[in-house]
Parts: structure tokens; C-alpha cells; sequence
């Protein structure tokens, strides 16, 4: 991802990019399930998305049905779009609290989102550009193959002018005052020189914590899960245009539905479940044979203290990591990279400490505003007397969040963010979904007097009850749209 954006967004006669990999070593390889962000990071490569998905066996996905979050048996779903629309200048939010309070059958607030609605009933087709209308109120992500992903962008980058070098580091060189990274020895003897690296090693973090020693901020003690179990199996004859996450005794299992296979996992936190009882858990839950034998995945959950240190930068797992619970990965990868762009120096030299400060601001805020994000689903709990989530209800919570928790509770207030994750309607769907009800509502919401606001909730329900029902089923969709033309096969498959 880093070489396709920065080949594509820089001017040639300014950079020369060289990527450093190695095929004998693995990658993670679990993350199937994106952001509507990614759309917007395949536009601005040039993309065309219907071979894209071809290539990757994509599908598409208009949000997460959390299952069991709250209590067993109950179930959510966190749409990408908005719930009803503003009136009188009102969040939407306002005008269902005060129908209900009023003693109105408003219904619940699922009914005001074109996502949820669509994804319940498995049908998709793509938004409407017309701001006016209710099928423009929606967005969408993909479930895609992340091994196959890498290698699209790969050839892509390279046919576009990445030099890349296949071959594994064996030892840095860095400047004997400075500090700085000066250039890197692979095994096999090769030499290779710049002015700015870019530290994409994964858990490893070679560079900016091997070389450099920048320090990992540990926030296992609010997000416990540290382990993965996972695999595929084949797929069933439709799939949905959703990610299905279901609550365990120690975590969660996830269920990604592909064109030609269905990723299975089960992240899980080994304090309150041992290896093999999460193996068997995740085994237990599927609906065909495995396609393969499960992989264990260890992983701590954090970030380091800054992402851009002297003259190298680290995206991704280099930098930190969150539980993949709401499909952040490739999102903080992404939102990386697009940083980077906007600040990466324009002259040869020292990097101008004033773009690091800020590319590790926006990296801090990031990473701050989807942990409390994440922290959310697990705090907010009714599933007493089982260990892992007695332990998250309870726990001390960071500051910022506790702030948002208490701000809908008084007034539905919801974060309003102008940069990074999550929009207002995500809070308004986890908040609810978790049973975290408003004391009160805004009371500027009484403008709209009581008879036309319950025509007006009905008109909405309507309106989007009429476009649903005309929409393709997602499996017929992506079968005209973009079907592979066979099983896709990558190393991570």
C-alpha cells in the first residue's frame, strides 16, 4: 500500500522509491475485512473496482453485525451510513429519543439506516450520487483476500515505477553523529542507500524499534485479547454483505464471507482461555470443513511512542497495533500513508522536525480515537459472571472515553470528529447496540411539533423500506458486477 499510494501521488523527478521485501518471509495475512476508506485509497490510485475485486475475491460489506456484545442472544448492527436524517437543524438521534419519551412507536433506530436495512435483507447495489437521495445516505467497504491484495499492489507499483528487491536485511548503517539511517546490507551483500526510510516489518518493527529503540506503549490492560486462532473454510452458495462478529466467553469469533471461501478466527485473550479450548471454540463455529489447518496468532495491542523518529517511519504493524474488531488495520495503514504524502520532505536532508511532529500528532490521534472506539464494545457489557467481560466492564476506563460515555448519557450527545475514526452515527450504533441509554434529549428537538414528526419517522421507514426492496440481492450483484472467474490462490489463503 505504501509504495502504490507514494509511486502514484509523488512527482517522479523528486523521489525514487525502492521496496525491500522478501517472499520467504510470512505476512499475517487474516485481515479480509475493510473500512469504506479503502474505496476512497483505490480511487485515488486509479482502481477500477470491478477488477480489483475480481482479482482479490472481494465482496462487498455495508457494516458488522455484533452478536452477543451486550447480552447473549442479543445483536446490533454497526452500519456504514447514517441513522434518519437532521431536522430543523436536530440530530437525528433528538427526534427518535423524544417520539419514544412522547409515547410514540417510533421503532427501533436499525429502521432509520439504509445499511442495516439493506444488509438484513442481503441485497446491494452501489450509492446514489444525488445527495437528495435516500440511497445516497449509505457507503460501503469490502471483504477482500489481503494476500491478494499485497500482490495487486505489488504489480501494480512496480509496472508504474517501484524498484523493488527481493531479499532480507541483514544489518543497518546509520550516521556516527546524527543518528541517522544511513542505508541497509541484505543478506545477500546488496547495498541500498537513502534519505528516508520506511519501516513496513511487521511486529518485528526492524528499524524504528530495533535500530532507533522507540518504545511501545502497552495497552493490553484495556484491550486484553492477545491471540488469534485462524482459518477458512469454503463457502456457502450466497454470501452477506456483512462481517458477522459474535461475542465467545474470551473474545470474539469473526465469520468474513469472500467469493471463494468463508475466513473464520476467534481473537481471544489466553489470561481468561487456554490455546487449545479457543481452537476448539472456533472449530466448533463453522459451517464447513476448514480449508486448512488453524494458525495461531500472537499479538500485543499498543502503538509505539511516535511513528516517525530521525529519518525513518514506520506504518503498520511496525508502529502498533489494535484487535481487528471494527477492520481498523488497513484503515491506520492507509491513514499513514496519506499523512505521509501531506508531510514526507520535498528536499534532500534532515527531515524538518516540524512535519515529524505533526505526522505523529495525527499518528497519536488515530490510534487514541479507535482504541476508545474498540474499548467501547467491550466496557459496555450485560454478560455477568463470565470472567474476560466481568473484567472489561469494570475496568478503569481512558479518560476520553469516559467523557463520551457520560456526554450520551446525558444529552445523546456523540463525538463529532473532523479527522480520523469514528463518525457520529458508529457511536450512535455501538452506544445503543450496548444498551447505553440518553437520560434526556436535546431540547431543541420539541421545534418539531409531535404529529409531524411521527409522519415524518414513517415517511423515512418508507422511503427506505421502498429502496431496499428494489436493490439486487448482493450474491446476484456480484455475480454481474465483478465474479472471479475462478478460485483466486494466494500464500495466505
Amino acid at each position: 500500500m505504501t509504495a502504490a499510494a507514494l509511486i502514484s501521488q509523488l512527482p517522479e523527478r523528486d523521489y525514487a522509491i525502492t521496496l525491500i521485501e522478501s517472499d520467504a518471509i510470512g505476512t499475517v495475512g487474516v485481515g479480509e475485512a475493510t473500512l469504506p476508506h479503502l474505496k476512497i485509497f483505490n480511487d485515488m490510485l486509479g482502481l477500477d473496482e470491478a477488477e480489483f475485486m475480481r482479482s482479490t475475491g472481494a465482496t462487498f460489506k455495508l457494516g458488522i453485525d455484533f452478536r452477543g456484545w451486550d447480552r447473549p442472544g442479543s445483536s446490533y448492527i454497526h452500519p456504514f451510513g447514517a441513522f434518519g436524517e437532521p431536522w430543523s437543524g436536530i440530530q437525528f438521534q433528538h427526534h427518535w429519543l423524544r417520539a419514544q419519551a412522547a409515547g410514540q412507536t417510533p421503532g427501533p433506530i436499525a429502521d432509520y439506516s439504509y445499511a442495516v436495512m439493506a444488509a438484513r435483507a442481503q441485497v446491494f447495489d452501489l450509492p446514489n450520487d444525488d445527495a437528495a437521495s435516500i440511497r445516497s445516505t449509505y457507503s460501503y467497504a469490502y471483504h477482500l483476500d489481503a494476500g491478494l491484495y499485497a500482490d495487486y499492489l505489488r504489480r501494480w507499483a512496480i509496472a508504474r515505477g517501484v524498484s523493488r528487491i527481493e531479499g532480507k536485511v541483514g544489518e543497518v548503517a546509520r550516521h556516527p553523529e546524527s543518528g541517522l539511517l544511513e542505508s541497509l546490507a541484505l543478506e545477500s551483500g546488496a547495498q541500498v542507500q537513502a534519505e528516508l526510510f520506511i519501516d513496513c516489518s511487521g511486529f518485528r518493527s526492524l528499524l524504528i524499534g530495533q535500530q532507533l529503540g522507540v518504545d511501545w506503549v502497552d495497552w493490553k490492560h484495556w484491550l486484553p485479547c492477545d491471540r488469534a486462532w485462524a482459518v477458512p473454510c469454503s463457502r456457502a452458495d450466497a454470501f452477506v454483505p456483512y462481517t458477522c462478529s459474535t461475542a465467545q466467553t474470551a473474545g470474539w469469533t469473526w465469520r468474513i464471507p469472500l467469493q471463494h471461501r468463508i475466513g473464520n478466527g476467534y481473537v481471544f485473550s489466553s489470561r481468561f482461555v487456554d490455546d487449545d479450548t479457543a481452537r476448539d471454540t472456533l472449530l466448533s463455529a463453522l459451517e464447513a470443513e476448514p480449508a486448512g489447518t488453524p494458525r495461531l496468532l500472537h499479538f500485543a495491542t499498543g502503538k509505539r511512542e511516535c511513528a516517525w523518529a530521525g529519518n525513518c517511519v514506520a506504518i503498520g504493524l511496525a508502529s502498533g497495533f489494535l484487535e481487528p474488531l471494527e477492520s481498523t488495520s488497513i484503515y491506520l495503514i492507509q491513514a499513514a500513508v496519506i499523512d505521509l504524502i501531506r508531510l514526507i520532505p520535498r528536499r534532500p536532508g534532515a527531515p524538518d522536525p516540524r512535519l515529524r511532529n505533526e505526522f505523529n500528532r495525527l499518528f497519536d490521534l488515530h490510534y487514541e480515537r479507535v482504541r476508545d472506539f474498540l474499548i467501547l464494545h467491550y466496557t459496555a457489557n450485560r454478560r455477568e459472571g463470565e470472567p474476560l467481560w466481568d473484567h472489561v466492564r469494570t475496568m478503569p476506563l481512558p479518560a476520553t472515553l469516559a467523557q463520551k460515555i457520560a456526554l450520551f448519557r446525558a444529552r445523546a450527545s456523540l463525538p463529532d470528529y473532523r479527522y480520523g475514526l469514528f463518525a457520529r452515527d458508529s457511536w450512535l450504533a455501538v452506544l445503543l447496540g450496548q444498551n447505553i441509554v440518553p437520560d434526556r434529549y436535546d431540547p431543541l428537538a420539541e421545534k418539531v411539533p409531535l404529529d409531524a414528526l411521527d409522519a415524518k419517522l414513517a415517511d423515512f421507514r418508507q422511503r427506505i423500506a421502498s429502496g431496499v426492496a428494489m436493490m439486487p440481492g448482493h450474491t446476484d450483484f456480484i455475480a454481474d458486477y465483478c465474479a472471479a472467474s475462478a478460485a483466486p490462490q494466494s500464500a495466505t489463503a
